[in-house]
């Protein structure tokens, strides 16, 4: 996959087999439609096995949550082949829609559409313009429309030579100026189009869909070191082999603790998050603020899993046969993502200030 820079063919027609494209789809059409919770521990023993896996089974549940907020005839053309359509895109609006008689004229360029090369249909998001100008939405940030079309309408560029992830084809994905008529594109702001607990917004999922992977990648680099161990190894230099070692046992307990807080702090996030669902109150910016409180800790701490054990593992970590060097390249990459950027505890920190004062009051 690394060498491909892509999931093979073969094990995309498995993950399609056991239901992992049809995970967030509703059962009215054909799908699981699992519960929240139930679904974050798919991605993450997706992610042990394998980064690139667990990656490609987020888009897969991801995107499965964006479409649900298309409009019925839409949405039923995109399933039209049944539930386990291969479906991909970028958040990042890379597009314009420019407003004309007949629908929009859109064109654009859009990075990081991960599992583009298997995918069925592909979506864009785009700002929306009307001459040339962006129209302005909610909070006068631009009006954003997400364009989703047959993957066979868009144009991949080959440029997915990364550090990590490797084998998740996040290529670039161009349109070139195309009349796309209304009934093609997503408004996200519109409300849920499908009933459910599941379907009642998107952004807030998003950020806690990235903790399962990362905790997954984590617990499969402990997996590796474990494995390393049990060869019965001993660097050069070491008086004892590394399962007899102090050391070792004294760095292998702290990672386990961290291993263990970040797992628990997944599963507390996703519990949460799927009450309110359940409860009607998931559409709130709070909870899109909480979910990026989990994601950028957790995605620090996994990343710092992955360094320990890349490190407790000695020399023989830095050949490409060793699965510890891929684990800390596709962490170090998945950190990288925005849902996990450091600059989201400016927005988390004012979220803990509102509540205390109002608490207070």
């Amino acid at each position: 996959m690394e060498a491909a820079r892509r999931v093979s063919p073969d094990i995309v027609e498995r993950l399609k087999a056991i239901g992992i494209f049809r995970m967030f789809v509703p059962r009215s059409h054909g799908g699981l439609e699992l519960d929240f919770p139930a679904g974050m521990e798919v991605i993450r023993a997706l992610a042990r096995l394998d980064g690139s896996i667990g990656w490609i089974t987020v888009v897969a549940g991801a995107s499965s949550l964006f479409v649900a907020a298309s409009r019925p005839e839409l949405y039923k053309r995109i399933y039209q082949d049944g539930p386990d359509t291969a479906i991909c895109g970028s958040s990042q609006p890379g597009g314009t829609a420019e407003r004309v008689d007949g629908g929009y004229r859109v064109k654009g360029r859009w990075p990081f559409v991960s599992g583009c090369t298997h995918a069925e249909w592909i979506g864009g998001f785009c700002i929306v313009t009307e001459n040339g100008k962006p129209i302005p939405g909610a909070q006068g940030k631009p009006q954003v429309r997400v364009v989703a079309l047959p993957a066979r309408d868009w144009e991949i560029e080959d440029t997915w030579h990364a550090a990590g992830l490797k084998g998740t084809a996040s290529h670039h994905v161009t349109l070139k100026e195309t009349l796309v008529p209304e009934a093609d594109f997503i408004d996200l702001e519109a409300g849920p189009q499908q009933p459910g607990p599941l379907y009642q917004a998107v952004r807030q999922w998003l950020p806690l869909v990235h903790g399962a992977v990362t905790v997954g990648m984590a617990e499969g680099a402990v997996d590796e070191l474990l494995a390393l161990a049990d060869t019965g190894r001993q660097q050069l230099y070491a008086a004892v082999p590394m399962r007899e070692s102090e050391t070792f046992h004294y760095e292998l307990g702290r990672i386990s603790a961290d291993l263990a807080a970040a797992r628990a702090f997944q599963e507390a996030q996703a519990a949460s998050h799927w009450h309110h669902a359940v409860s009607g109150t998931l559409n709130d910016e709070d909870l899109v603020i909480e979910g990026a409180r989990s994601a950028t800790w957790l995605a620090t701490t996994c990343v710092r899993i992955a360094d320990a054990c890349f490190a407790l593992a000695g020399s023989s970590a830095v050949y490409d046969t060793s699965p510890l060097q891929r684990r800390l390249r596709d962490l170090h990459v998945a950190a990288q993502h925005a849902h996990a950027q450091q600059r989201q505890y400016v927005d988390i920190g004012k979220l803990a200030l509102r509540r205390s004062t109002a608490h207070a009051g």
